[in-house]
């Protein structure tokens, strides 16, 4: 049994978003994201999009185009990135899979879970794009 917390979605998304963040004020084209964040360069084209779409990043076609940050990475929460890329949590996941466990009906690992989830949650509103490099 595999219970995870980040998708390969929010991984991807938060990877991305540290290259652009390390970029400063200089525009990063989608190559050099998917070559130093790993990313394969068709999905990392249409995470870039819900990104932008989220108001975490700039986009600038043509010569001199690329990716920047919409605000300083002191203002970009790990959360506004998942929630942008609809990578957070499922609060109506069962750590087992099963769809009759819920608050009034719970399996043995819901509380346990519940508690996991809420403490990632709250990690990722108070971690900054800006703790990235001094992590």
């Amino acid at each position: 049994m595999t219970v995870m917390l980040l998708n390969q979605t929010a991984e991807y998304a938060l990877r991305a978003m540290a290259v652009v963040a390390r970029a400063i004020d200089e525009p990063v084209s989608t190559v050099i994201i998917a070559e130093n964040a790993a990313i394969p360069a068709p999905y990392l084209s249409k995470l870039l999009r819900r990104l932008v779409l989220g108001g975490l990043l700039v986009a600038k076609r043509g010569k001199g185009g690329g990716f920047r940050l919409a605000r300083p990475p002191s203002e970009i929460s790990f959360a506004s990135i998942l929630r942008a890329v609809n990578a957070l949590p499922p609060t109506s996941r069962c750590a087992f899979g099963w769809s009759e466990c819920d608050h009034d009906s719970p399996c043995a690992l819901h509380e346990t879970y519940e508690a996991a989830r809420r403490g990632f949650l709250d990690w990722a509103e108070r971690t900054h794009l800006d703790e990235v490099d001094s992590a």
